[in-house]
This record gives structure tokens, C-alpha cells and sequence, in this order.
């Protein structure tokens, strides 16, 4: 079997896989996105499904006021004794980025907790809080029946190294309570940054792997090994066992943050983050995806990749949502907020998505926006809204979205007179930051279909009214480059990836709704040199 990377496209970074019989499941992060985390699950390790997103209620998750880029840290899943374990960090403050070791306090708020099933896609318990110390906490399950809490150590002292090395401390599985005190048994190597810890055992030996060097383009996966739990540990003899760090051209980037899994056949693979950069901008809209490779442990008890990274283009998606059931499409999710009813509903307008107007999108409360992961730098998206706004203080429509800082909304609103009209308002990370609305144009009457059309660094905006079949495209084209990880005011935390989908806004307070009749997104095939952008061209 050859990897055909990545694995899961778009925003699904920091992997944890796990495999139960010929099953394997891959959690990974969602950050400020609801539920908390994804969990996918395959019988071959190239075929991935989406089968639970288990932080789906507010006594495990409520992360109203959690800042962009925080909530839901690098999930760590395992199964010991029947039971599948969910090890997570809720980030409550991240603060402003600060180079390891720089002047000044760093203080940041991480929170590790745990929950359990019996089933995969079943009713995880409520969360135990296991600690504080740091991120990307993670369960090692030892041959002796003892259970051992891992996870990073943050200093926030001025003049420290802020990543501070990887602590162990024994957990009771039957309670979540921690047993003794914290060690700490890796200081990590000169790449810092250390985090991301997996532990396993091997022939008597204990191999931990970390992920190092940040999780831009120098990341990468790090490995020692030691004869006790506690070290002393010693660091691979050829440096990191992973990483795109010294291959700028790869197709694969940001290659680290790993995860280990053996088939029933011996074979080992590494489940890793990586990220795609955009041809020209060199930017990652599509935030950090996960990728798989075929790994081999050498006559020196080491482990090394068995075959050179892969990349495969898969057949574009498409797909159309009508909202027929009240069960929102799995392909969407909201921000922050563990009451749904809040913001959405599915039965209120049958075949429809109503969506309650709340506060601004660009909030970290409670923000009625729905959207689908981008997973691919050429598509099309299309929705059809029915609204009617009293005032300018409310709107509706499609929007494309990275984060409160960097997002494009398209949006039917009111002018002073009442009358309906469209206008694009665009935040996006320019300078000290940039907040723009566009020109006002006279809104069609009744329904209003509003698409967008995405074509690697170019993003274009279009709209028609109901029973017109030519769309009217805005004259101006954005940079879809600003919707990345890579395009930031100073300072702040950009972990997750482009989104489109439909949002409602009602700064009032008196939740104007907005009905939307369906959601299209459908990925484009690029070959050879570049479009020419020809609106009668358009696919409809």
C-alpha cells in the first residue's frame, strides 16, 4: 500500500490515531469550532469517513469568549480495557505569540480533561480535569496495568524557554485522578518547541515521540527512547525522523506532530500534520491537514520513513445540501457556542436552515455562523437566502471565513429607507487590520441566491435574484491568500483554516432570522495555465 496524501483535507490538523481490531480511528483538533474534535474512521488507512465529533454538549465543552485559535488542542486518543479515552486541552487565554525564551510573561491558560466510551460514536462522559500545566496532554498505556498522564510544561517566566519540556505523572483510569507528582523526562532538543507527546513501548524500550521546531515550516517529528519511563532519554541518531524543513519544494509542508499506529500485519505508520501552500502566495488556506506514511524500525531499534513523502490530487468533491432533515449535514459546524438552538434550527422552516440573528460574526460569544470546511484552492459555493431586514444593524449571507480578524461577507442588509441591499463586507489582516464595506447595491426581490467562486489566490463574489438565471458579479476580486495561517495581525494565534458557509448578524439584539434553502460547494479541476475569469463561463 503507498500513502496518497493528504488524508483528510482541509482544516484537520494534530493527529492521534489509534486502531481497535481492523478498525482505525484519527482524532484531531477543532479549536473554536462545535462540537470538539473530529474523529474519522478507516478500515485501510487511505479511506477516511467522519463518524463522531464527541464534545457535543456544554457540561464537556462551552468555549463562548475563547479568543481565535484557542478551545479544542490536539486530542490524544486511545482504547485500553474496552473503553476508548479522549484526552483534550481547552485553551482559555493564548495571550500574544512570543519568541522561546523572550522578555517579559507569557501567560496563557491551558486546561486538560478527559473523557471515555465504550463506543466510538456513542455518549462520551462527562470531562474530568486532569491539569493545567501545559498542552497537548496524552494517555500512555503501559504493560504493567499503570496509566500515565503526558503533556508539554508552559513557563511563563520572563527569559525562560516557554516550552519547557514534556512531564509524565500516573492517572487512575477508573476515577481520572492523578496519582504522586509530575516529572519531568524530556527537556526536548535544540529545534524547541517541544510538544505533542506519544508514548509507546517497544522491545523493553520506551520511545517518545514529539513534535519540534513550531509548527510552521519548521516543524518536525522527533523521537528518544530510554530504558525506564523517566529517562534518561536519548535522541535519535539522525535527527528528526519527519519533517519538510529542508525541502522548500515539496508539495507536503509543515510536515510533525505525529502519532503512531501498527497493523495486524506488523507494519508501522505515522499519522502527521502537514499543510499545502497556495502556487504563488506560498500561503496554507487550507490550514494544517493530515497526512499518513509508512514508517520501518531499523536493526538499531530506531524507527525511519520507509518511502518518500506522497502527494495525491483526489477527484474534486462536490456536494449539495438541501436541509430536508433535522439534522444538520455533517460537513458543517459553528463557533463556540454549545447551544445550537441558539443560533440555528432545521425544523422551525422545513427544508431550511434558519439562522438566528446574534451578534456579530467576527464575535467570540455567540455568533450565528455555519460553515463547511475549504478543501481545495479551486471551488465554487453557492446558498440561497431568504431575508428580510428592517435596518442596517442586521444581515445575512454567504460568507468565507478564517477567523473574527480575516473573513468576507456577502450579505443582504437595509438601507436607512428599509429598502434591501447588498453589500460585501471585508476584515482582513492589512496593516492594523482592515474592516471595509463595499458599495451598496439595490437587493432583487424575494429569495437571493449569492455565490463565490474560488481560484487558488483569487476570491470573487456573485448574486442573483430569484428566477433570474445570469448572476451579477461584483466587480472587485479579493485575495483568498489573506484567509491563511500565514497572514496575520501580530501577534495572534492562527491554527485552523478557510470555512465557508452562511452567517446572520443582528447587532439589535432582536434575533432577526434568515432562511437559507440549500448549500452547494463544489471543487473545480486546474490543469495547465490559469483560468481567465469569464463570468458567462460560470457553472452553474
Amino acid at each position: 500500500m503507498t500513502s496518497a496524501n493528504p488524508i483528510l483535507r482541509g482544516f484537520n490538523p494534530d493527529p492521534s490515531i489509534v486502531r481497535v481490531g481492523d478498525d482505525y480511528y484519527i482524532a484531531t483538533s477543532t479549536f473554536e469550532w462545535y462540537p470538539g474534535v473530529q474523529i474519522h474512521h478507516s478500515r485501510d488507512l487511505l479511506n477516511w469517513t467522519l463518524v463522531a465529533r464527541p464534545l457535543s454538549r456544554a457540561s464537556q465543552l462551552d468555549m463562548r469568549g475563547n479568543p481565535d485559535g484557542c478551545g479544542v488542542w490536539a486530542p490524544d486518543l486511545t482504547y485500553h480495557d474496552g473503553r476508548f479515552h479522549l484526552i483534550y486541552t481547552d485553551v482559555k487565554r493564548y495571550g500574544r505569540t512570543t519568541v522561546d525564551g523572550a522578555k517579559g510573561a507569557s501567560l496563557r491558560d491551558f486546561h486538560n480533561y478527559w473523557v471515555s466510551s465504550e463506543r466510538i460514536d456513542g455518549d462520551w462522559s462527562d470531562p474530568v480535569h486532569l491539569n493545567s500545566s501545559g498542552f497537548d496532554p496524552a494517555l500512555f498505556h503501559d504493560d504493567d496495568g499503570r496509566s500515565w498522564l503526558l503533556n508539554m510544561l508552559w513557563d511563563h517566566r520572563p527569559g525562560r524557554r516557554r516550552f519547557a519540556g514534556i512531564v509524565a505523572q500516573e492517572m487512575d483510569l477508573g476515577s481520572g485522578r492523578l496519582l504522586g507528582t509530575r516529572r519531568k523526562i524530556f527537556d526536548g532538543t535544540a529545534l524547541g518547541f517541544t510538544e505533542g507527546p506519544h508514548l509507546y513501548k517497544r522491545d523493553g524500550w520506551y520511545h517518545l515521540l514529539v513534535a519540534e521546531g513550531g509548527t510552521e515550516r519548521g516543524h518536525a517529528v522527533v523521537m528518544a527512547c530510554a530504558r525506564s519511563l523517566f529517562g534518561p532519554y536519548e535522541t535519535h541518531p539522525d535527527g528528526p525522523v519527519l519533517t519538510a524543513r529542508d525541502t522548500p519544494g515539496a508539495r507536503l509542508q509543515r510536515t510533525g506532530h505525529g502519532d503512531l499506529v501498527e497493523t495486524p500485519e506488523g507494519e508501522t505508520w505515522m499519522a502527521y500534520l502537514c499543510g499545502r501552500p497556495l502556487p504563488q502566495s506560498d500561503r496554507c488556506v487550507l490550514g494544517r491537514e493530515t497526512a499518513i506514511r509508512r514508517m520501518a524500525w531499523g536493526a538499531d531499534g530506531w524507527l525511519r520513513c520507509a518511502e518518500e513523502p506522497s502527494y495525491q490530487h483526489k477527484p474534486p468533491l462536490a456536494v449539495h445540501d438541501d436541509f430536508e432533515t433535522p439534522v444538520l449535514p455533517s460537513a458543517f459546524q459553528w463557533l463556540r457556542t454549545p447551544h445550537p438552538s441558539h443560533i440555528f434550527s432545521l425544523t422551525e422552516r422545513a427544508g431550511y436552515l434558519r439562522l438566528f440573528g446574534r451578534e456579530t460574526i467576527g464575535s467570540h460569544f455567540t455568533q450565528a455562523l455555519v460553515a463547511r470546511r475549504v478543501t481545495d484552492f479551486c471551488y465554487d459555493a453557492e446558498t440561497l437566502v431568504i431575508f428580510e431586514p428592517e435596518h442596517f444593524q442586521q444581515a445575512a449571507g454567504l460568507v468565507c471565513y478564517y477567523n473574527s480578524t480575516k473573513y468576507l461577507f456577502l450579505h443582504v442588509t437595509a438601507a436607512d429607507d428599509g429598502t434591501r441591499q447588498i453589500q460585501l463586507l471585508s476584515v482582513l489582516p492589512i496593516g492594523e487590520g482592515q474592516s471595509l464595506l463595499g458599495p451598496a447595491i439595490p437587493a432583487p426581490p424575494g429569495a437571493i441566491a449569492m455565490r463565490v467562486r474560488a481560484e487558488h489566490e483569487e476570491l470573487r463574489f456573485a448574486f442573483r435574484g430569484e428566477g433570474e438565471k445570469a448572476w451579477t458579479w461584483l466587480p472587485e476580486c479579493f485575495d483568498a491568500s489573506l484567509l491563511s495561517d500565514e497572514a496575520t495581525l501580530p501577534g495572534l494565534p492562527n491554527f485552523t483554516g478557510t470555512f465557508v458557509g452562511m452567517a446572520c448578524q443582528d447587532m439589535a439584539g432582536t434575533g432577526r432570522p434568515a432562511d437559507f434553502g440549500y448549500f452547494r460547494y463544489a471543487e473545480r479541476e486546474m490543469t495547465g495555465a490559469r483560468e481567465t475569469f469569464v463570468p458567462d463561463a460560470m457553472p452553474v
